[in-house]
């Protein structure tokens, strides 16, 4: 699906494609029209952006974000053709700074010439370096190209605030199951894909949808994969068994230095905090799936022990932790099974987050400057001179009374009487609930 590899490629609008019957079928498949693109209606529709953009408004440089198969080389190619501007791609897996300034001088040649207008794309545009994506801002600012980038990354992470600044980021959807299905039938029955060379059996064609996961170009290769077998094999019948045996599985969807990492995190630890123990399972199986270091996963789930369970149960920050060693000791593929252990106990345990607010109230107090005078009584008095400073004078030492609690000033005097800890009733915590209360006010003397 790449639309270059060494050298710049150059469409004209209007020219009749000529693909090779021995191209790959996602490729042969690739809507002509926009009317043949599916699951973008957002884009699409009437009064829609990209609509608008076709159909007449004012050109503008475009930022196309989605997930991969979604059809984004697909509609920078459809833009370029209905507005009537020569299409010239570039790839950022392979091209360069003199690449990109050789297609924008030709672009000015042109345009100062014969006032032939130039649609610049740039496949995965996240990849380029910051130096790559400066080399593009003169000539979008001055309209000497109209940028369509595509990239599979947010934006707003990995391209540069002023190409942003001069772009519309318009962000394409995963494909729906009922997308996917549309565009496997088409592929089998239409002349460009398979001509009804092959019958698809109900049970093979749910599991390509499944395993497609809301990319088209994933499912139109386990179909042809699965059609070229059948061909071979049973007559052109592709039937599960067909599908299963030519199609591994699906990848994962998944980059650790892109947007997916924290969003697939941030799932994670949000289904955890909801106590849905499955969704968080099936997080944490698309983070080892996908390469995530084993020991990310495991300071997570540390960090979510006290944030997210605390108090209300206190063994639950002993098997994160215990998790987090056998990670260091064990490593993949094994520790997958300590993450998981300490996901379940996290997951299933009672929720506070008693201990994240207290710490967080305390803090914001101290940044304000209610930090006050230690006490007298409380501070260091071991060495010479402290005595005659005052240090430890009248430390009354609780384990010397049978309750073990006695009345004694512990804040600055500032804090006297203020409250952090605020438990909950929820598991462990319970009991805290009705016990600190006590405490206080033994501690204070307002028993």
């Amino acid at each position: 699906m790449e639309l270059f590899d060494t050298a710049p490629e150059e469409r004209h609008p209007g020219a009749k494609e000529r693909v090779s019957a021995n191209a790959p079928l996602a490729v042969r498949m690739r809507p002509a029209t926009l009317d043949e693109v599916v699951g973008q209606d957002h884009l699409l529709g009437p009064g829609a952006p990209l609509r608008r953009l076709v159909e007449g408004a004012a050109p503008a440089s475009l930022m196309l974000y989605g997930p991969p198969g979604t059809g984004k080389t697909t509609l920078a190619m459809l833009v370029s053709s209905a507005i009537g501007r020569r299409f010239v791609a570039l790839s950022a897996l392979s091209a360069g700074v003199k690449e990109v300034r050789g297609v924008i001088e030709e672009a000015r040649r042109r345009l100062t010439h014969s006032g032939e207008s130039t649609v610049l794309f740039i496949d995965e545009v996240h990849r380029f370096s910051r130096t790559q994506q400066d080399a593009l801002l003169g000539a979008v600012e001055d309209r000497i190209v109209l940028l369509v980038a595509a990239t599979t990354e947010n934006p707003f992470f990995s391209v540069v605030s002023p190409l942003l600044s001069r772009s519309l980021v318009l962000q394409l959807r995963s494909l729906t199951d009922d997308d996917v299905r549309a565009l496997v039938r088409r592929a089998l029955t239409d002349e460009r894909g398979l001509g009804g060379a092959v019958t698809l059996d109900e049970d093979a064609e749910d599991h390509i949808v499944r395993l497609a996961g809301g990319d088209a170009r994933r499912a139109l290769t386990a179909l042809e994969a699965a059609a070229d077998s059948a061909l071979a094999t049973n007559g052109g019948t592709v039937d599960l068994a067909t599908v299963e045996s030519t199609v591994d599985k699906a990848a994962v969807r998944y980059d650790r230095q892109g947007d997916q990492h924290y969003d697939v995190i941030s799932a994670f630890i949000k289904s955890i905090r909801g106590s849905d123990v499955d969704a968080a399972l099936h997080y944490l199986a698309r983070m080892i799936e996908a390469g995530e270091d084993p020991r990310f996963i495991a300071r997570r789930l540390v960090i979510h022990a006290s944030e997210d369970v605390g108090m209300a149960d206190p063994t639950a920050l002993q098997t994160a932790t215990a998790a987090a060693q056998a990670v260091q000791l064990i490593g993949l593929p094994e520790c997958a099974l300590n993450l998981a252990h300490a996901t379940v106990h996290l997951a299933t345990a009672p929720k506070s987050n008693a201990v994240t607010t207290a710490i967080s109230a305390a803090m914001a107090d101290v940044r304000q400057g209610a930090v006050g005078t230690v006490p007298a009584h409380l501070r260091d008095g071991h060495y010479t001179g402290a005595k005659k400073l005052g240090n430890a004078t009248g430390y009354r030492y609780p384990h010397n009374v049978p309750e073990g609690v006695l009345e004694q000033q512990y804040p600055p005097d500032e804090l006297v009487g203020k409250d952090y800890y605020e438990p909950t009733q929820r598991g462990a915590e319970r009991a805290l609930a009705d016990r600190v209360p006590k405490l206080r006010r033994a501690i204070r003397g307002n028993r």
